[in-house]
């Protein structure tokens, strides 16, 4: 028999699909990544999520389920008990599934609910915290230009030269496992990271690996138009435009050494499948939850219905298992983070339990000029008076609040128009974003690839918008609900036994009840009697 492949999944907190050197960041240093690419997975230059953040968009790439199909669209609304994932269905086809408590997927309220999707989950918090800032003051003061930008800078390191994370910690415990297994079953094992989520902060020697001339330019707010609400108000009250360039960039290159320690610690990992001389049986993936702005736009950290690339394309690099078809290198082929879960369900030989609209990427990663989709969606934003999370309250009520980093984007949020749902579908040449409330945008892409420039109402696009808008229309009429794939029974027992009970010949109700406990129906538990009553009449003895 066949060994079923492990399914490794190494997942990043809102890392950018162009921190990257192989996507032509000449600043960006992920040499192992690169090499990675080059010469055994496939790298996916047009992968996006379906949520710009992290609990919706782990709950539909775990699902294969878009955010607004059971309504996981907001930071309060986890998997419940009802709902399965791709790590409980693998569980329960066999495999071994370790997990580190990296969870915005399952809901915590039912106790051993978390639990319940894994075999093993690593919580963590067996080590000392890391050191601190070098600088303790690098925010300034609260009427500083950078106060509200998460720029923390350069962090001290131990007597051992390392800032040791909660990151580092999980990945230690996820080699550990892989270098001793617990039994010989295939190993399905996920490692979420916070890093490159902020604050924007490392260690040497990632601090200073990052050449701050090699940058690219910076995309900035001056050059734009008719951006959304949610923007301009992120702008306001983060208000970071009196930071120089230089401010700029330094927090841009913290960044990008923040993906050099995940480039680093994927490699760690890799190296442990290695030494247990399990790489080859693996199928392993590399992709983050979202993007984050960085800098562009004027604007640090994500909005959760803004949908420019930096925010929504996402690093996906897939390498199969050996002996299967693969063809190494950069694929220019649309992906969603939906197809992951398809893609990983179909290397683990396991059929899923749920209807789902992820597409297998299996054809693209054996050619990478197979196609699989034409269009993405990405999907964000709340209805009026509608809490995104707990995180959405008045600022103006709590005492000192304006004092978190986080109090920005909290207050943006608490407005309705600039936090409505908005829709975004993006093909090779356009991207248009639908809000049912405030700004609508359109992009030119082969013209416009930074999105800058807002078409969305121009006499000379309309037919453009008014298609895009149909294919959105024609999606979720598609994928806006699903039927499970267990079948509810219109009558119960009791209900049937009633509505038969005079068909039934004298000294056969036991048979009957028999018949009706089989989940015969209606229909068909008096097509039986009919057939009792038959015999009877020809002397039979009914059985």
């Amino acid at each position: 028999m066949k060994k079923r492949p492990n399914i490794i999944i190494f997942n990043p907190d809102e890392m950018r699909w162009d921190t990257m050197g192989h996507m032509g960041n000449p600043a960006a240093q992920t040499p192992f990544l690169d090499h990675f690419a080059q010469t055994e997975a496939v790298s996916f230059r047009h992968a996006y999520c379906q949520n710009p953040v992290c609990v919706p968009s782990r709950c539909s790439f775990f699902t294969g389920l878009y955010p607004h199909t059971a309504g996981h669209r907001t930071m309060g609304y986890l998997l419940r008990q009802q709902e399965t994932t791709l790590l409980k269905e693998l569980k329960e086809a066999g495999y071994y599934v370790w997990a580190n408590a990296r969870n915005d997927l399952v809901s915590a309220n039912t106790p051993g609910l978390i639990e319940s999707h894994v075999t093993e989950m690593f919580y963590g918090g067996n080590v000392p915290s890391a050191p601190g800032s070098v600088n303790k003051a690098a925010r300034g003061r609260p009427d500083s230009p950078e106060f509200y930008s998460f720029c923390n800078g350069e962090l001290q390191t131990d007597a051992e030269g390392q800032n040791y994370t909660a990151d580092d910690e999980d990945v230690d415990a996820a080699c550990a496992r892989i270098r001793n297994r617990a039994d010989d079953r295939p190993l399905c094992l996920f490692v979420g990271t916070l890093y490159p989520h902020p604050a924007y902060n490392v260690e040497e020697p990632y601090f200073s690996a990052i050449d701050r001339t090699k940058l690219p330019p910076r995309l900035r707010p001056e050059n734009s138009v008719d951006k959304p609400k949610m923007e301009t108000l992120l702008r306001q009250y983060q208000n970071l435009g009196g930071m120089t360039e230089a401010q700029w960039d330094e927090l841009r290159a913290v960044y990008l050494g923040m993906c050099m320690k995940v480039d680093r610690q994927f490699q760690k990992l890799c190296d442990a499948l290695k030494d247990s001389g399990e790489y080859d049986n693996s199928a392993i993936f590399f992709f983050s939850d979202h993007g984050d702005y960085a800098g562009d736009y004027g604007i640090s950290e994500k909005a959760q219905n803004c949908f420019e690339d930096v925010l929504t394309r996402v690093p996906l690099l897939i390498k199969p298992p050996k002996g299967m078809e693969v063809d190494p290198g950069i694929t220019d082929s649309f992906a969603e983070l939906v197809d992951f879960y398809a893609t990983a369900m179909e290397l683990a030989g396991v059929q899923p339990q749920h209807s789902h609209f992820g597409h297998s990427l299996l054809p693209v990663l054996a050619d990478r000029s197979t196609a699989v989709r034409d269009v993405v969606f990405c999907e964000g934003g709340r209805m009026a008076n509608e809490p995104h999370c707990s995180e959405s309250v008045d600022p103006e009520i709590r005492n000192g609040f304006r004092f978190s980093v986080m109090w920005p984007r909290y207050a943006a949020q608490y407005d309705d128009e600039a936090h409505a749902k908005g829709t975004m579908i993006r093909n090779h040449e356009w991207k248009y974003i639908y809000r049912a409330r405030g700004q609508c945008e359109l992009y030119d892409m082969v013209n416009d690839p930074h999105e800058l420039h807002n078409l969305a109402g121009d006499d000379a696009v309309t037919a453009v918008e008014a298609h895009m808008m149909k294919q959105i229309l024609a999606w979720y009429q598609d994928t806006c609900d699903v039927v499970p794939f267990d079948k509810d029974e219109r009558f119960s027992d009791e209900m049937v036994w009633e509505k038969v009970k005079l068909l039934v010949p004298e000294g056969c109700e036991a048979l009957v009840r028999k018949k009706i406990q089989e989940k015969a129906g209606l229909f068909g538990t008096k097509i039986y009697c009919g057939e009792l009553v038959d015999k009877i009449s020809k002397g039979e003895t009914p059985t």
